[in-house]
């Protein structure tokens, strides 16, 4: 199962807030040795936003989203989470309980349309307002505001997937000093089918005066990254290239 994250909002997009979740959705799935595989900005966009959903729960992908959950009109996530999933929307009673608890009359005529969730959906509770987020499959909708997210992030991480923890990995880094990549990239190819379990990457830099590097990127278990280094470090050393480590 891959972990992604969906992240809503036209003010996104347009530049007038800065995406926050990112790195800390990437800090906290390593705490556990996890790792994000895809994420996506979207719009205030209901199609676009229905296809996602439809894609995610095809691919039975776990699934953050943030934003898109409040009670104005370009609040769609809810809606457009249900026709992705071909659900009829439904008043919460738990959810309703929530949002009355935090705002009494005020609740009505507004707020109320909080509640009003895809059928069989859960509850994520929310600790700063009371407002529940919802879960549905492993499709799991927060607020867009870090302060409320986060901690409904790590709520649903705790009680939805205590036993979801990875491998873990470490990551090293070696300089190769005035090379070209095209000649590393037989060499990189046999180290990938020597340790398949790795994940070796590459990144040219042009530095000043003619000068150039690359950075050859090892990410796996501890003992499959020395291997592979230790055998890619022989075979340069071979060729006369000058290498070391970042």
């Amino acid at each position: 199962m891959q972990i992604g994250i969906l992240i809503i909002g036209d003010e996104i997009l347009s530049g007038r807030r800065q995406d926050k979740h990112l790195e800390y959705v990437i800090h906290t799935l390593a705490q556990r040795h996890l790792t994000l595989a895809w994420a996506r900005y979207v719009g205030d966009d209901e199609a676009n936003l229905i296809n996602n959903f439809s894609n995610i729960a095809t691919q039975g992908d776990l699934c953050f989203s943030f934003g898109g959950i409040g009670a104005t009109p370009d609040d769609i996530t809810r809606q457009c989470v249900a026709r992705a999933l071909d659900l009829p929307i439904v008043r919460h009673p738990g959810a309703i309980g929530e949002i009355e608890a935090q705002f009494g009359d005020k609740t009505y005529p507004h707020r109320i349309r909080m509640a009003d969730l895809p059928d069989g959906a859960g509850l994520i509770p929310n600790p700063r307002n009371r407002i529940p987020g919802f879960t549905i499959g492993h499709i799991h909708c927060l607020p867009g505001f870090p302060e409320m997210a986060w901690p409904m992030l790590e709520w649903v991480l705790e009680n939805h997937y205590p036993d979801l923890r990875g491998t873990e990995t470490v990551h090293y880094i070696l300089k190769v000093h005035n090379a070209h990549e095209s000649e590393l990239i037989p060499l990189m190819e046999q180290i990938q089918r020597d340790y398949p379990t790795l994940r070796i990457s590459s990144l040219p830099k042009f530095l000043a005066k003619g000068q150039s590097e690359i950075e050859l990127g090892f990410k796996g278990d501890e003992v499959t990254v020395n291997a592979a280094c230790d055998a890619i470090a022989t075979e340069l050393r071979e060729r006369g290239l000058e290498i070391s480590p970042m």
